[in-house]
């Protein structure tokens, strides 16, 4: 902290990636792994399997796996509650849109590695194509943490 009381950049960077770190990532892997593999299944059926079809349920799953992992992060009540969770939570519920940042950007370098790895495409389509998921991830983390606040606690009854 500097001298007035106000929390540095960097400092704010680490309480968003801590408060990221509090999200039910076990349920989220579930529902990424369930969402990617029923992904993987339509797109077998309707055109065969290939790497696209395969980036793409890779692609589903991840997204699934930040948006349930980073919505539980914003959302006060929820997994452990020492007393360092509950001061990290409560800055999260405080600044969604911060924390909303790391699933995000978590999201696009891994959509963006995954496309490279299996499909042909050029780095700058995997680009767009990650962007634009994390701009997804973003948005609904970012929107249950704003509009969550209050879940879970006595304000929220």
């Amino acid at each position: 902290m500097t001298r007035n009381g106000e929390i540095s950049k960097a400092e704010r960077r680490h309480l968003a990636v801590a408060s990221a770190t509090l999200g039910p990532w076990r349920a989220a892997a579930v529902v990424g792994a369930l969402g990617g593999g029923v992904s993987l299944l339509i797109g077998t059926i309707s055109g065969g399997l290939g790497r696209g079809e395969a980036a793409g349920a890779v692609s589903v799953a991840l997204m699934l796996f930040f948006l349930v992992g980073g919505a539980g992060a914003v959302l006060p009540g929820l997994g452990r509650q020492d007393r360092e969770d509950r001061r990290i939570r409560r800055w999260a519920a405080a600044h969604p849109w911060r924390v909303a940042a790391v699933p995000a950007a978590l999201m696009v370098v891994s959509d963006v590695l995954i496309r490279q790895a299996l499909t042909t495409g050029g780095f700058f389509s995997g680009l767009w194509d990650g962007l634009w998921r994390g701009a997804v991830v973003a948005g609904v983390v970012g929107l249950v943490g704003r509009m969550g606040r209050g879940v879970g606690t006595a304000e929220g009854h």
